[in-house]
Parts: structure tokens; sequence; C-alpha cells
């Protein structure tokens, strides 16, 4: 019989990560409006609004906030409705 050569993988996953090869390894931040001791989403909460806005009034994409897509639903729509009504 013949042994079979096998290196021992002591090494983990990230130890063998090399900054010239692609990162398979992506972390997701959890959405921070969503949980335990969120803001609620609010056309008159305008301090949280203007996080989510750009200084020229664009709404920033939720891959940027890491918004989930239910959440960045309702920003959008209460930013537009303090658009409408002048408090943004």
């Amino acid at each position: 019989m013949m042994k079979k050569n096998r290196k021992k993988q002591s090494q983990s996953n990230f130890s063998k990560l090399s900054i010239f090869q692609p990162n398979k390894f992506k972390f997701k931040k959890k959405c921070p409006l969503s949980g335990k001791g969120a803001p609620k989403i609010n056309y008159k909460n305008i301090r949280l609004l203007k996080k989510y806005v750009t200084e020229n009034g664009k709404i920033l994409p939720s891959r940027i906030t890491s918004v989930s897509q239910k959440k960045q639903r309702e920003l959008s729509t209460s930013i537009k409705r303090a658009r409408n009504l002048g408090l943004i």
C-alpha cells in the first residue's frame, strides 16, 4: 500500500489570504435601521433623514449605507415627503 502525502491544514482560511488574491470573504453589515433600539423612520425625523441624503440632496443608495431593501424604500418615501413639505 502507498501512503498518501497529506498536508496538515492547521492554517485557517483567513491566514491563507494574500493581498493580490480577490477577496472571497465579504462581511455583510447589519441594517442600522432594523433590530432592537433602532430609530423609527418618519418624515418628521429630519436629523435621521439628513444622514441618508448627500449635500446635493440626493438619496444615498443602500449599498453605501448598508440599509435593507425594505427600510430603504421607507427611507426614500419619507425623504420625498419631507422634501414636498419643505422640511429638508
